[in-house]
């Protein structure tokens, strides 16, 4: 069933040395303090040693990337990672002959090839890693600017209006909101919402919805979630949707009542800002026009994954991956390489953080 959903759907580990040493009852002051000399010397060699990262030759690391972008744009442009991953590697004790760079042909080839080893890194994103997951382990997350809101209650991105950026602050996932507009019935649905009442099935139902292509996480896939969890409903039900080419042409429609809701991701009304009155023909700033009226579980960010099936893998080296790409991450020639994605860091990963990408593949294959 999930090779069936592959093709629908396009810290730190330690060595602890103990040292036990005995003195010698009968001896004088002298052996003793000559003992314990032998001791703190030995004791001091035994530690240099064990801080030195021992020696390991990689002949060939394979780290394949999807093509989000032009395949061509994405070698150029992540060509110097090559000589900053022998770096990072090389301070842990990795000598790496060489490093390939490719482009899978779509996202399903870089989930075979993790899974059959014949790559060993893979630049995925979270519902690719999760299709594949028998065969890739996650290991970090990429991350982005985090906003200055990450509440589940609605209310709370309303009454701290407008949502900014953290310039401080990096995050490893988004949300998705359900947005309503400044009609008629947008704005009766915001009031219920900011008094603290529970919206039903009923006043939804009864609004024009805007929404993404099935495809689409925030546009799509995690507002399903949400009715469900809540309603046992899906967008599927509603009685008015539409369906929208763009984030931009939804917005459009919500500023001049042609829709009452949207759904988007958390900073879509950031990207829209300036476009809301100069193009879309709201007579407002959109932060006084429109408002949250739900707000999906975290969809978390794209994935560095390794093949669980590669000759070269294991968890030493997975550690050491998770600390070079950080490192890269933290460098001003790695945040040019990264760019690429939109990364601007990288976290730790758990498995477990997929599992609500995990539930959207669920609702995918409901839905075929």
């Amino acid at each position: 069933m999930k090779k069936r959903i592959k093709h629908l759907f396009a810290g730190v580990l330690a060595i602890g040395l103990l040292a036990g040493c005995s003195a010698n009852n009968n001896a004088g002051n002298n052996g003793e303090a000559a003992n314990n000399a032998a001791a703190t010397n030995n004791g001091a060699a035994a530690t240099a040693e064990a801080t030195q990262p021992a020696n390991t030759n990689i002949d060939v690391l394979k780290i394949s990337f999807v093509p989000s972008k032009d395949p061509d744009q994405i070698i150029t442009t992540t060509e110097p990672l090559k000589e900053l991953l022998k770096q990072q590697l090389g301070t842990q004790g990795y000598t790496v002959g060489d490093v390939q760079i490719d482009v899978g042909t779509t996202y399903e080839a870089v989930g075979e090839a993790l899974s059959a080893g014949t790559t060993d890194v893979g630049l995925i994103p979270g519902g690719t890693y999760t299709l594949y997951d028998d065969g890739a382990e996650v290991i970090l997350t990429a991350t982005r600017k985090a906003l200055s809101n990450d509440s589940d209650n609605p209310k709370d991105w309303n009454d701290n209006k407008p949502t900014t950026g953290l310039d401080d602050q990096q995050a490893s996932y988004y949300r998705s909101l359900l947005i309503a507009g400044p009609s008629a019935k947008g704005q009766e649905l915001a009031a219920k919402v900011n008094n603290g009442e529970e919206l039903t099935w009923e006043d939804l139902d009864s609004a024009t919805w805007a929404v993404m292509s099935t495809s689409s996480s925030a546009g799509y896939i995690y507002p399903t979630l949400w009715l469900q969890e809540k309603y046992g409903k899906s967008l599927t039900d509603l009685s008015k949707v539409t369906q929208s080419d763009s984030y931009g042409s939804s917005f459009a429609r919500l500023a001049v009542g042609q829709a009452d809701i949207v759904v988007a991701f958390a900073d879509a009304r950031r990207d829209n800002e300036e476009k809301w009155t100069s193009e879309f023909g709201g007579t407002g700033p959109i932060w006084d026009q429109t408002n949250v009226i739900g707000v999906t579980q975290p969809i978390y960010n794209d994935t560095v994954s390794v093949s669980k099936n590669s000759p070269i893998m294991n968890d030493e080296l997975k550690k050491a991956l998770q600390e070079a790409f950080i490192a890269i991450a933290g460098t001003d020639e790695g945040k040019e390489v990264i760019a690429i994605y939109s990364h601007e860091g990288y976290k730790v990963a758990q498995s477990a953080d997929y599992d609500g990408e995990r539930d959207a593949q669920e609702l995918i294959r409901s839905m075929k």
